[in-house]
């Protein structure tokens, strides 16, 4: 008998039938359905949240609480590669709004960073808010230019000066 589309099947005990809960005793899953007996689990709707322990104080409210995680707060730059440059032409400008225009950066940043993987053989002005050392040696290389804004006060690690 040959292979046709009209008598392909499952493998055999491959396929499960759906467990229908509630239905009847003879199928397995009547009276209870799987559910046990009466309490707050038998219940509909009757969930307990991760990390309850019956009213004892959880573990998470136990333990004293360390650290401090600046996290939420930091600068988070979408990344794009020298690599990625070859697709403008020679002497153009590349920022962050024709980045986003030729779909190099997508998304929600705080801004564009640099960096050096790959080789590039255009010569670019590059505007972003920050580069990595390679990435700025490779465009200069090329005959390119890379500027960055100046870092504020606060950014450079020196204190502000005090105003009167």
């Amino acid at each position: 008998m040959s292979m046709r589309l009209h008598n392909l099947k499952p493998r055999e005990g491959s396929r499960h039938r759906r467990k229908r809960r509630g239905c009847g005793e003879s199928s397995g899953h009547g009276k209870t359905s799987g559910r046990g007996h009466k309490g707050q689990k038998a219940r509909s709707g009757g969930s307990i949240r991760p990390g309850f322990e019956g009213g004892q104080m959880p573990l998470v409210r136990r333990l004293p609480k360390r650290g401090f995680s600046n996290a939420r707060f930091r600068t988070r730059y979408a990344p794009v590669n020298v690599g990625a440059l070859n697709d403008y032409e020679d002497g153009a400008e590349v920022n962050e709004a024709s980045l986003r225009e030729r779909g190099i950066v997508n998304g929600r940043w705080d801004g564009v960073k640099l960096l050096g993987d790959g080789d590039l053989k255009r010569r670019l002005t590059v505007r972003v808010d920050a580069a990595s050392a390679q990435a700025r040696e490779k465009i200069e290389k090329a005959g390119g230019t890379v500027e960055t804004p100046a870092p504020t006060p606060t950014e450079g690690g020196a204190p502000a000066p005090a105003g009167d």
